[in-house]
């Protein structure tokens, strides 16, 4: 059975503004609704990194739990990027993306995504993790991709899909949909077993 045959029976839910994870859950074939839910996007200080995007999945699902019947199913998902000890988040503005670019340059950071999957009797999350390593970046090209690109409703303050990804990365250990926002092969691994 094919994965859009099993979800019919589902209205599906994403809960999520991202245009990228739209785009992702289009190429799998199924058919959903972008709907959001306010949720905070904090997290308790002890919590390991690693555990932070499936946290916040989590809590963002939370806010469905009046829309959940039998035939609903709400995906959330939360992306963030790990350096040296430190989580990267959106740039405030262009100062703070030239910043976090240039901490980047010639490094290697992991990006994590979180996903959490639910319907009214179940719920599945997930996290997975990919090794991104950049290039030396010169000033200009940062300008250049922050100022063409505007970047600033990325974790991390880059789309590895854009021009900065296309220049600028050296090697991917792991998933490339998962530095995009939305790891699809496991995604679809758990709808299938869902």
């Amino acid at each position: 059975m094919l994965l859009n045959e099993k979800l019919k029976p589902y209205k599906i839910i994403l809960g999520s503004q991202s245009p990228r994870r739209s785009e992702l859950l289009h190429l799998l074939g199924i058919n959903f609704e972008v709907k959001t839910q306010n949720a905070e996007e904090d997290f308790p200080s002890n919590i390991d990194a690693k555990d932070v995007p499936q946290f916040l999945a989590q809590k963002k699902a939370a806010a469905y739990i009046n829309e959940l019947n039998n035939n609903t199913l709400v995906i959330t998902a939360d992306t963030i990027v790990y350096l040296n000890g430190e989580i990267i988040n959106k740039p405030t503005d262009r100062n703070d993306a030239i910043n976090i670019l240039q901490k980047l340059s010639n490094n290697r950071h992991t990006v994590y995504s979180g996903v959490c999957i639910t319907s009214a009797h179940k719920t599945i999350s997930f996290t997975v993790a990919s090794n991104v390593y950049f290039k030396k970046l010169t000033f200009e090209e940062i300008e250049y991709y922050i100022d063409n690109f505007k970047p600033y409703d990325k974790a991390g303050a880059y789309g590895v899909q854009d021009w900065i990804g296309l220049v600028g990365i050296e090697k991917i250990d792991g998933s490339f949909h998962n530095i995009m926002g939305l790891p699809v092969k496991e995604l679809y691994e758990q709808l299938m077993l869902f």
